[in-house]
């Protein structure tokens, strides 16, 4: 059996991972690159996910040869989400997960590229689940000079939580969070989407289905 060293906290990504927020994602940019002839798929959408907004956006304008700026793009692309983020649910398994860490009384923080905006948005049928955690880092928190695959968002949050970076537990959907988690000198948990291609986490610690698979046993967190 693989042995994981001892962790003393967890570090939660958002969208994908706690929040079913993705299809969002991928129907309005979908809804919005088709006026153009295009098709928005999972090999342009892995190169995306979990990074910065603008940074998302210049590299599908790059990919699909989008006859606009991709400031525009995150324009349009915003107006249409935020009608449906206040609509998110809860990933399966994650409510049950996080308040069972809090209960065992695990320091527990959610680090999310997101706006606060848009974290505000997504969380409004959750505000007393979120209120639960010990930290909240939003990707424009001033201490973050650079997004995900950078560790900046999880040395911050791992800070606020005044625990060592390799004594923390994250969990991600995303290769550049994994990315990001790795830099920081920390675990990784990844719970992909299964049309991902699965080489693309494949540098992280554990691989699950969905977090409902999620062992605390293994990483020596009480069940």
């Amino acid at each position: 059996m693989t042995s994981f060293p001892k962790i003393k906290a967890i570090l939660y990504d958002m969208d994908g991972l706690l929040l079913d927020t993705e299809n969002f994602y991928t129907d309005v940019t979908q809804q919005i690159v088709s006026r153009y002839g295009k098709n928005f798929d999972w090999s342009i959408k892995s190169q995306m996910l979990g990074r910065p907004a603008l940074e998302s956006a210049r590299t599908l304008v790059r990919v699909l040869e989008l006859p606009i700026r991709p400031e525009d793009y995150l324009t349009e692309r915003k107006a249409l989400l935020n009608q449906r983020f206040p609509e998110a649910e809860a990933m399966p398994g994650a409510i049950e997960l996080t308040q069972r860490m809090k209960l065992a009384g695990v320091p527990q923080a959610v680090a999310t590229s997101s706006t606060k905006e848009a974290y505000t948005l997504k969380t409004t049928k959750h505000q007393k689940w979120f209120a639960e955690f010990d930290a909240i880092v939003t990707g424009d928190h001033p201490d973050i000079q650079n997004g995900k695959p950078a560790p900046d968002i999880f040395l911050v949050a791992a800070r606020k939580l005044g625990v060592a970076p390799g004594e923390c537990l994250v969990f991600e959907d995303a290769p550049a969070g994994v990315e990001a988690a790795r830099a920081a000198g920390m675990s990784v948990v990844v719970v992909p989407d299964p049309q991902m291609d699965q080489k693309l986490v494949k540098d992280a610690d554990q691989k699950l289905n969905s977090l409902l698979e999620f062992e605390p046993s293994d990483w020596s967190l009480p069940n």
